[in-house]
């Protein structure tokens, strides 16, 4: 693999605020970004050396973004994989369209991790409402209909409890194709972070334990105790395979339950993670540098942690109106993703604390 000197440009499809911070570490590494996005802006305008509007359907007009930059990547998984097949066609894509076309299907998702040997909750796929009423029949309730793309941060998901309209659930979730999912009972919840360069090298961060509210992440805690420790190595396992088989460069996630007989996997991200965002003060090298690392063709530096424990929260809505009483404790790092409008459930920004 090609190494490319800092003066490089990375191309990002997306501009939100993985992007952001992709363009902040990218630029402390020496290099330029060129962020390619339908909107006119976004929070990655404040951080990127270029930026170009555009369709993820023109295919023109990728092309020409694809042939100005000299590595591709993405910071989120919301798109068409026909826009990133046509960046390919243009030039080097990290990570691999495979990784995008597996993680944007749910069911795809499901499948390919248990080919893999890995634990999942039962699942059955639906495309119609007799679809679901089998599956509710198989798997019961309560139980979580999904549809199978385009759902994140709790959207294009119903739950489904005892004696439940089918019918209902499955004109809430667009009757398009989804997964019903069964629920499983755990203890707590985690993601395992890694980073694979281009030579196989593979490291992880600390598990942090994850805490949700509505669909959300909330908070990511490391160390994240005894329960999850217990079953982080096979997580690990399980991760590493899956980076392995698709030949992976990047930052990959995977998330997890922690469960009695062991961690069952929920569903991966092919990008850096919101998870994983402690990083940027509490690790050694944060996710975003070693992103930047690795599709640049970089040694990837020390995941080990830089403080004997982290909180990372995240500020939804008017969370982030609380900037300066978060300031006021020294320990406090905020990050404010330069969003105008705190509309109730968007990611606004986070702050991380440090135990020293």
């Amino acid at each position: 693999m090609s190494v490319l000197p800092p003066g490089s440009v990375i191309g990002i499809l997306g501009g939100g605020q993985l992007g952001r911070m992709l363009g902040v570490a990218a630029a402390q590494l020496g290099y330029r970004t060129h962020v390619y996005v339908p909107e006119a802006t976004g929070p990655a305008a404040d951080c990127c050396s270029f930026w170009t509007q555009g369709a993820y359907e023109d295919a023109a007009a990728l092309g020409a973004f694809a042939d100005a930059v000299d590595v591709l990547t993405y910071e989120f998984e919301n798109v068409d994989s026909g826009a990133i097949e046509t960046l390919a066609g243009h030039g080097v894509v990290r990570p691999p369209v495979d990784a995008l076309r597996i993680a944007q299907d749910r069911l795809r998702e499901k499948h390919y991790v248990t080919g893999l040997g890995g634990r999942t909750a039962p699942f059955a796929a639906v495309n119609s409402i007799d679809d679901l009423t089998a599956a509710l029949e198989k798997i019961g309730t309560p139980s979580i209909l999904k549809t199978n793309r385009f759902g994140y941060d709790g959207k294009g998901q119903v739950r489904i409890g005892e004696g439940a309209d089918a019918a209902a659930a499955w004109d809430a979730v667009g009757q398009v194709p989804s997964i019903l999912e069964g629920f499983v009972t755990f203890d707590q919840e985690f993601s395992v972070i890694l980073v694979r360069g281009g030579d196989g090298d593979v490291r992880f961060w600390d598990s942090p334990a994850n805490v949700h509210v509505d669909g959300i992440l909330a908070t990511s805690t490391v160390p994240a105790g005894p329960a999850i420790a217990a079953q982080v190595e096979e997580a690990r396992a399980m991760a590493r395979k899956v980076a392995e088989a698709l030949d992976y460069v990047g930052v990959l996630t995977l998330e997890f339950f922690a469960g009695a007989a062991g961690p069952v996997f929920n569903e991966m991200a092919p990008r850096v993670h919101n998870s994983g965002h402690w990083t940027i003060e509490g690790a050694i090298t944060s996710q975003f540098e070693n992103h930047i690392r690795a599709i640049c063709g970089l040694p990837l530096g020390d995941t080990g942690l830089a403080a004997r424990g982290v909180e990372m929260r995240n500020l939804i809505g008017a969370d982030a109106h609380a900037w300066r009483d978060l300031l006021a404790d020294p320990v406090n790092h905020l990050h404010l993703y330069g969003k105008h409008e705190a509309r109730a459930g968007r990611k606004m920004g986070h702050v991380t604390r440090l135990e020293l």
